[in-house]
């Protein structure tokens, strides 16, 4: 990009079905190629094959390579115009193509002494997209694409049907992106890390989510670009949550990123894509050209922006589903148990009868047993426990998963984690309505 480039003027005319763009940047060379034997910019704009983009040993921080797009642009329009003038050249070019770049006219050059432009204005051939005119959706997404080009292209200034779009950086950008989503207590935090990367974090409530631009292309299903700056900031993040989350669910590096929304403006050195659409950037990020490097400070915003607490919430919640997996229900029988010696009527309508002998070891377990043969087994069962029984007040989640004994007195009594027994009604789904300790 010319960096004496500041100004873009964008116009879409629904009624004429006429868009036009134009820039103050250095213009087009109005002179005759040697080799193609016509002017360069009939060449860019009106021949297919031809570019000013193709020596891929060059390092350039542009979008296209090829020339497809512009061309593609010509080939599906009614018409076409390019006016171009450079001060270099002393001169002014101006061409048209209609019918889908089968006619053009032929160039007009006149003498030229002012400031360097160029201006494309087409006419989409509507019928070949199924349409009769420019409708409200279409409009809305250009008018989006020239807010994203205000917001990645720094120090320009975009007009948009004559109004200058409100959004003097990327910043600004961002947080008009994400105003009317942000949840109460969440941040933004941006960083400028150097001349070609520019970052911004905020929390996600609706799982991982990114709006990035290469060379001003906005790379809507991301790529590499975004998965180098998203992992430098998951690095960071995962050894504080493995500290603030000791005993609870592992949590692992997707999940961290499914609680962000990142935003990435960067320049990238002859960037590749997946698609003529460059929806997804593919290159390696060996070449990229430079590297992302974020400060500690960034770092500290970022662990203070919400996206921890979110994350531990998570977490807890997570914890919680997988206790809700092993906990007891209200059943008949029950299998997996061993040296369970089950009431009769547990798991039935008379469920709250039924009492629960717990023993020290398998020797206190026969003689409750051989109680059994006096009362009867229909209101009574037995059941043994090893040794000392964890004490599950400051158990961690880990450690409850991870004690058989809890787990087989839990599925015993159809106890449900989290919830209170306090009333007969909140009894009523539990297999036994009471416990007998024998020691």
């Amino acid at each position: 990009r010319d960096k004496n480039m500041n100004c873009i003027k964008i116009t879409i005319d629904k009624e004429s079905n006429t868009i036009s763009v134009w820039n103050n940047g250095q213009g087009i060379p109005v002179v005759m190629h040697k080799e193609e034997k016509m002017f360069v910019p009939s060449m860019i704009f009106g021949h297919l094959l031809t570019s000013s983009n193709y020596n891929d040993e060059e390092e350039k921080v542009t979008g296209g390579r090829n020339g497809y797009g512009a061309k593609l642009c010509n080939i599906f329009s009614t018409k076409f115009i390019v006016e171009t003038a450079s001060i270099q050249y002393k001169r002014q070019f101006k061409q048209t193509w209609g019918s889908n770049m089968t006619k053009t006219s032929e160039p007009k050059i006149k003498d030229f002494m002012g400031e360097d432009f160029t201006k494309i204005t087409f006419s989409p051939d509507l019928a070949k997209f199924g349409m009769e005119t420019l409708d409200d959706d279409i409009i809305a997404l250009m008018s989006r694409r020239a807010y994203d080009v205000a917001a990645s292209a720094k120090g320009v200034k975009v007009f948009l049907n004559g109004n200058r779009i409100n959004i003097k950086s990327f910043k600004d950008y961002v947080e008009t992106f994400v105003k009317d989503v942000k949840e109460e207590g969440t941040k933004i935090v941006h960083e400028v890390c150097g001349e070609r990367w520019e970052v911004a974090m905020t929390t996600s409530p609706n799982g991982f989510q990114q709006m990035s631009f290469v060379n001003s292309i906005a790379t809507t299903k991301g790529g590499r670009h975004v998965d180098h700056v998203v992992d430098l900031i998951v690095k960071q993040l995962i050894a504080l949550l493995k500290k603030k989350n000791k005993g609870g669910v592992a949590i692992k590096p997707f999940q961290i990123k499914n609680h962000m929304w990142i935003f990435i403006n960067c320049l990238i050195v002859n960037p590749t894509f997946d698609s003529q659409t460059k929806e997804n950037m593919t290159l390696q990020a060996k070449s990229f050209g430079s590297k992302c490097n974020l400060s500690e400070k960034f770092i500290t915003q970022v662990t203070k922006s919400g996206i921890v607490e979110s994350v531990l919430s998570w977490a807890k919640f997570k914890a919680q589903t997988e206790l809700n997996k092993v906990g007891g229900k209200k059943q008949m029988k029950i299998k997996g148990v061993p040296k369970l010696e089950d009431a009769n009527e547990a798991g039935t309508r008379n469920a709250l009868r039924c009492t629960l002998i717990l023993t020290e070891g398998d020797s206190a377990k026969s003689l409750a047993v051989s109680g059994l043969g006096v009362i009867g087994r229909d209101y009574y069962g037995v059941f043994p426990l090893k040794g000392k029984l964890l004490n599950v007040r400051e158990a961690t989640h880990k450690q409850l998963l991870e004690n058989q004994e809890i787990n087989n007195l839990v599925k015993i009594l159809g106890l449900q984690y989290k919830k209170k027994y306090r009333t007969v009604d909140d009894m009523k789904s539990l297999r036994y309505g009471k416990v007998m300790i024998m020691t």
